[in-house]
């Protein structure tokens, strides 16, 4: 059942994309599919990219980022000090963070870091948030991103489709594309 709603709410998004692609609906997109990843982790904790932005330029103690994608996408460029987390595997065991420790973790658009969101709370950690749009929305708001220490403008588009999320200048061409 898990597989079949996971399969229609992909296939849905992936069509809406195609639409997006048509006409350009950027931000239309992003609203529903944030409202379809927030209504199928429904226990999860959001953070918008504005108020991790605040937080990162208070005087609170700092949040531990995870990244949540695959190492390609990781290495092409990640948010300032993130940690990247394997979401397909990904190992607990290597979070040396209290479970008192605030954790915000982020993928491309949300939908894989809202999964390790759901594992890491399973856990006991109390203060996890999934970032909203994750670092497409983050990058598209003309927020930093970084490859090791220095700054750059481009992020991986996972994929084409969901690709098309992305602003063209921030995009990334993918090895197929060149």
């Amino acid at each position: 059942m898990t597989n079949e709603i996971d399969s229609k709410m992909i296939l849905g998004a992936a069509l809406l994309l195609g639409i997006v692609g048509l006409f350009s609906w950027r931000s239309l997109a992003f609203r529903i599919l944030k409202h379809l990843i927030r209504r199928k982790f429904p226990t999860v904790q959001w953070l918008t990219t504005q108020e991790l932005a605040q937080w990162q330029n208070s005087q609170k103690p700092q949040p531990v980022l995870l990244d949540a994608r695959d190492a390609a996408e990781y290495q092409l460029s990640h948010l300032q000090q993130a940690q990247r987390i394997d979401p397909q595997q990904p190992d607990l065991s290597d979070l040396t963070q209290s479970q008192d420790t605030p954790i915000v973790v982020y993928c491309s658009v949300g939908y894989r870091s809202a999964k390790i969101a759901t594992k890491l709370a399973e856990a006991g950690y109390k203060h996890v948030y999934n970032l909203e749009g994750s670092i497409f929305q983050w990058i598209n708001e003309g927020r930093p991103v970084f490859q090791d220490s220095n700054q750059t403008t481009q992020v991986h588009p996972y994929d084409r489709r969901w690709g098309q999320l992305l602003k063209s200048k921030y995009r990334a061409k993918l090895e197929t594309e060149e």
